[in-house]
């Protein structure tokens, strides 16, 4: 018998119980950038469909824990069979200052971006001002990603690192500037970066306004309250006409029922009669004509007359 299946004979080691304090993730790739995030777990460290389906079920369990991110490296525990937890460690490679020069200045000419951001949502197309700048904001190649675990299994990325990386999407859905953090700036660093620049364009761009134009005056005369509602030229007539719509109660027909609607009868059948009547006041408020005491049915409702019948003598 093999030193293997030697293993396989002896029972394996139960699971320890995910820790009080472990970090349950609820859902996770919620947002555009939460998806591209949980993407790269996929697509660029390439990890096995077994492995990624148990660290799911790790972070949904609670399994990972103490996770701490810090300029480009992220650090946590996640508890497996052994006593003591596995230590996972996920880098990402910082970006140069001059690509964040690059990528500020750019982001700076759109007010967009600051608005979003600040609002806490990731731009759209912010992926192209970093591809502009020569970068990536999120992780294209296995070099932007370096993974490592203390458990024994070979495979990259393992299902403690998959567990890692899908509760760190979770922690993308609520704060996007985690990403920039990751990227090698934080959040006070971007947005003050933002600012600045922001600043400097606009005055840039008044100076240059104020050299080559000359920004014309207007001199107000003097107004007396009497003047302060007169139109200050005969208004032009205005000629309004009304004319009755060929079919009434089209628009009701055509938007339908509601979903709470329980009545046999239609909206249209129930609400055109007093749609149209409104309108017919309407009509006559705006023509100054007299008002009638009730407004005339549609032919079409108007009740017919039948035969009149004798009183039965008893």
């Amino acid at each position: 018998m093999s030193p293997w299946d030697r293993r396989q004979w002896y029972p394996s080691a139960p699971k320890r119980p995910p820790p009080a304090h472990g970090i349950k993730m609820k859902k996770t790739g919620t947002t555009w950038w939460g998806q591209r995030w949980i993407e790269a777990l996929e697509v660029v460290l390439r990890g096995s469909a077994g492995r990624l389906a148990r660290g799911r079920a790790y972070a949904r369990a609670g399994r990972a824990h103490d996770l701490v991110v810090k300029g480009g490296k992220i650090g946590a525990n996640v508890t497996g069979s052994r006593p003591t937890p596995y230590a996972v460690a996920i880098e990402l490679t910082e970006l140069p200052d001059a690509v964040w020069e690059q990528v500020v200045h750019a982001m700076a000419g759109k007010a967009e971006f600051a608005a979003e951001l600040l609002a806490g949502q990731m731009p759209r197309n912010i992926g192209d001002v970093f591809r502009q700048a020569g970068a990536s904001l999120f992780p294209a190649e296995r070099s932007d990603l370096s993974t490592k675990c203390s458990c024994p299994d070979w495979g990259d990325p393992c299902k403690h690192v998959a567990a890692t990386h899908y509760l760190l999407g979770e922690a993308l859905d609520r704060d996007p500037f985690l990403l920039f953090e990751l990227r090698g700036r934080t959040k006070a660093e971007v947005l003050d970066a933002l600012r600045a620049a922001r600043a400097g364009t606009l005055e840039a761009g008044t100076s240059s306004s104020s050299a080559d134009e000359a920004v014309p005056e207007v001199l107000l005369g003097e107004v007396q309250a009497s003047d302060y509602d007169r139109a200050r030229e005969p208004l032009p007539v205005l000629q309004l006409s009304f004319e009755e719509p060929v079919t009434h109660g089209a628009v009701l027909r055509q938007l339908g029922s509601p979903a709470g609607w329980s009545s046999d009868a239609s909206p249209a059948d129930v609400l055109a009669p007093l749609v149209r009547a409104a309108a017919e006041r309407a009509r006559r408020i705006a023509l100054a004509e007299p008002e009638l005491d009730a407004v005339e049915a549609p032919a079409s409702t108007k009740p017919r007359r039948g035969r009149r019948t004798k009183p039965s003598r008893t």
